[in-house]
């Protein structure tokens, strides 16, 4: 509501900032009702359910977002209203339905814990915003940055080694499982939000599409999320074999980026669709799968800190994956207008569908290109989710 009502930037970041707190806890905690309700062995199937809703979530909210966005009467303050009656309606059922055993006892928040590790993390995405944009990778701005960001960390450490009740516990970093399971789980949100995000832009930067059609063309990545992860967790259930799917995910991972590396202004429609939907599967079997390992390695009490470390290291990926990737975005499209018109690229690149058709033709030229390569830079990413899916025991 808040962020609908917004009369200037400021408020609006604040109410997403209130509203990225409640899904934030929300995500992790609806893996922990879930593996606090369900029996181990049917974990996976469950699991898996909950995945295909995020898949179909996932793809209605762009679709539902660029619908409005392209009625003319509704406007962008809709995009943000229209989630409030699913909301309510969630509320209500939940209070009516949902019945837990209440444990009571004493809770303690880590508020220096929980402020260091905000503040490290905000601080390194501010870097990889800015960085190759208002300064260069190698700078003094770049140094001053990642220290601060290291100091944060250390002293981040050293608070959860003495805090009751620790925000991030240290001794989940001593289960081998764990540890791989965080690594890939950052790759993998790179690869979930960073696909999400550049190939709906290409789509409308450099073929013109409407954003409804945009999010229409990007249906293979979410279908194939929400397949793969109903029939993997149905199967995981039933077999109790878990790390042949993640090693297999990984694999389609690797093969939907390297496709998606290839992408030009004029790649064919259903060479995007087959590494869309490769990368969705791949999605699909791993999401869900890597928080299944981790839970199956920890005692009951030990799931929410568990949970919510994968889904935090996850989020952590995808958000500087995405920061990344558009600075590399922004300077390649810029190098390729500049190279193309003799000129410097200006602000109108977002929008070249009002530019002349000349202009309008070698900007979208970028941008196909541009999309390719940085798809291209996510090589590093596809041998470290590989290799460490391998290893979680």
């Amino acid at each position: 509501m808040l962020s609908g009502l917004s009369a200037d930037a400021g408020l609006l970041i604040a109410a997403r900032v209130v509203q990225g707190i409640g899904a934030g806890g929300l995500m992790a905690l609806i893996q922990v009702i879930i593996a606090t309700m369900i029996p181990p062995r049917e974990l996976g199937r469950y699991s898996g359910y909950f995945g295909a809703v995020f898949a179909v979530g996932t793809s209605a909210g762009p679709l539902i977002g660029g619908l409005i966005v392209d009625t003319g009467w509704l406007g962008w303050r809709w995009c943000f209203f229209v989630g409030v009656p699913f909301a309510v309606v969630a509320l209500v059922v939940l209070q009516k339905t949902l019945k837990l055993p209440v444990v009571k006892g004493s809770v303690k928040i880590n508020w220096a814990g929980s402020a260091l590790l905000t503040a490290a993390a905000s601080l390194l995405l501010i870097w990889v915003t800015l960085a190759g944009d208002r300064y260069a990778w190698l700078s003094w701005q770049t140094a001053a940055l990642l220290a601060g960001t290291l100091v944060l960390a250390l002293a981040f450490v050293a608070v959860e080694r003495r805090a009751a009740a620790p925000v991030l516990p240290l001794w989940l970093f001593r289960t081998r499982t764990v540890v791989l399971a965080i690594i890939a789980g950052l790759a993998v949100g790179v690869a979930l939000y960073a696909a999400a995000t550049y190939v709906s832009q290409y789509f409308q930067l450099a073929e013109g599409r409407s954003p409804t059609m945009a999010g229409i063309l990007a249906l293979p990545q979410i279908l194939g999320l929400a397949l793969a992860s109903s029939v993997a967790g149905r199967i995981i259930s039933a077999t109790g074999r878990w790390k042949p799917f993640l090693v297999a995910g990984a694999v389609l991972i690797t093969g939907g980026l390297t496709l998606l590396g290839f992408t030009e202004r004029d790649t064919p429609y259903w060479r995007l669709a087959l590494a869309m939907g490769l990368l969705g599967l791949g999605l699909g079997v791993m999401l869900q799968n890597l928080v299944l390992a981790v839970q199956n390695q920890v005692r009951p009490g030990q799931l929410g800190a568990a949970t919510s470390s994968v889904s935090f290291f996850r989020t952590l990926g995808g958000t500087i994956g995405v920061s990344a990737l558009g600075a590399v975005l922004a300077a390649d499209v810029g190098q390729r207008v500049m190279a193309g018109l003799g000129v410097p690229a200006g602000g109108s690149l977002s929008r070249p569908a009002g530019l002349p058709a000349p202009v309008r033709a070698v900007v979208e030229d970028a941008y196909g290109q541009a999309t390719g390569t940085i798809f291209r830079y996510a090589v590093p990413l596809r041998t470290t989710n590989a290799v460490t899916a391998d290893g979680p025991r």
